[in-house]
């Protein structure tokens, strides 16, 4: 069995599907792995050490995709996987529930394609789950970006030329980036305090040392049974931006990571809030790419609003891209040696993992959720359960 590790061809993207530490597992277990030539330069990884690994770089992009598996980290469209045939496999971040017409157009090729959004946050998947891992790197590099931008630093300074009194963070939203953001804020010094709309969150909160704002607010089901936030009603919607308002314009730096998989963000305070913000303050929007938790939010973009300035940065990982493809490259080995388990050449359809993130077989859609969003109906039929 051939596995191709292809160059990104989404603009700006900075990280590989697997760097070079990442193949020992996969050649022990019978891989071969085709490495598109310069494929991990982006990330500081040349072709010599992935052949020092066990990979051979081929020169083309053709070459590579003639693998029966082929692994990249993100397709935003399926022009540059056109090429894709029946009964090959494909594994990266398609965003099928943010943008499924790409997953739609990818099922004609015939090739069957897994999503690693999909992961189940499950136990057993933990060590698959790219979104965590992403998050992590998210949450840290919001962080820095706040430190670099707030015109005072982050801790309590005692000098001779003063009292420097520490900056004022909060982190909305405590899952995985969140609690990142509240760690690594912590650690620079800051006062740090976090909000959820989830209560039992407050312990990991306090855990990392930030304090749990606490709201007039009774949020019914606010979790799924996956862990996500799940969305409230317009009436909480609007008690919530009212409450988090007085919160919002106390603080320096607010980082705001909330977001509902498959749904536009949810505004979490008003333009109101921010106009109340002391000139100088930074918010750092990590839903920006779903529509910004603040209302003012420009994806991609820096912009100022009464000396506000407001970041809506949506690839934070490939900023750190060394790293970011280590951790996605081991998400995206265990996911291949649970697919084919002991050596195997046939997927394991039975496995839930497997069925979880499976978005296109035999030439059409079969996820139901992503078939939904494309207005079809449920497949005819499905893999076996488990």
């Amino acid at each position: 069995m051939q596995l191709a590790v292809l160059k990104e061809s989404v603009l700006g993207e900075r990280r590989v599907a697997l760097a070079p530490a990442c193949l020992p597992p996969l050649v022990k277990a019978g891989w071969e792995i085709l490495v598109e030539s310069g494929a991990g330069i982006p990330a500081g990884f040349l072709d010599d050490q992935y052949v020092e690994r066990g990979a051979k770089v081929v020169a083309t992009r053709d070459a590579a995709l003639a693998a029966d598996v082929v692994a990249a980290v993100r397709v935003t469209s399926a022009a540059a996987f056109d090429k894709l045939r029946p009964g090959q496999v494909l594994i990266a971040q398609l965003d099928p529930l943010g943008a499924p017409e790409v997953s739609a157009a990818l099922a004609k090729t015939g090739a069957t394609c897994f999503s690693l959004e999909l992961v189940p946050r499950t136990t057993r998947a933990q060590s698959m789950d790219v979104l965590s891992s992403m998050a992590t790197i998210s949450g840290y590099r919001a962080v820095l970006l706040a430190a670099v931008e707030l015109p005072k630093m982050f801790p309590l300074l005692m000098t001779a030329a003063g009292t420097v009194h520490p900056a004022k963070v909060l982190v909305l939203g405590a899952g995985v980036a969140g609690l990142q953001a509240i760690a690594s804020a912590k650690r620079l010094g800051a006062v740090v305090h976090g909000y959820d709309v989830r209560p039992a969150c407050r312990e990991q909160v306090e855990s990392l040392g930030g304090k749990f704002v606490t709201l007039d607010l009774e949020a019914t089901e606010a979790e799924d049974k996956g862990g996500y936030a799940k969305a409230q009603s317009e009436d909480f919607a609007k008690r919530q931006q009212a409450a988090l308002g007085k919160v919002v314009a106390e603080s320096d730096v607010v980082i705001t990571t909330a977001a509902i998989p498959g749904m536009r963000s949810p505004v979490l305070f008003t333009e109101e809030a921010v106009a109340a913000m002391r000139p100088g303050s930074v918010i750092i929007d990590l839903a920006a790419e779903r529509g910004g938790n603040c209302p003012l939010t420009r994806a991609g973009e820096r912009v100022e609003v009464n000396g506000v300035t407001i970041i809506g940065p949506t690839n934070l990982p490939s900023d750190v891209p060394s790293d970011a493809s280590v951790m996605f490259g081991n998400n995206v080995t265990k996911f291949l040696l649970n697919m084919y388990p002991k050596k195997a050449t046939e997927i394991n359809f039975a496995d839930d993992i497997v069925q979880e993130t499976l978005v296109a077989k035999d030439g059409t859609v079969v996820h139901p959720r992503v078939r939904l969003l494309l207005g079809e109906a449920p497949a005819a039929s499905t893999p076996p359960e488990v």
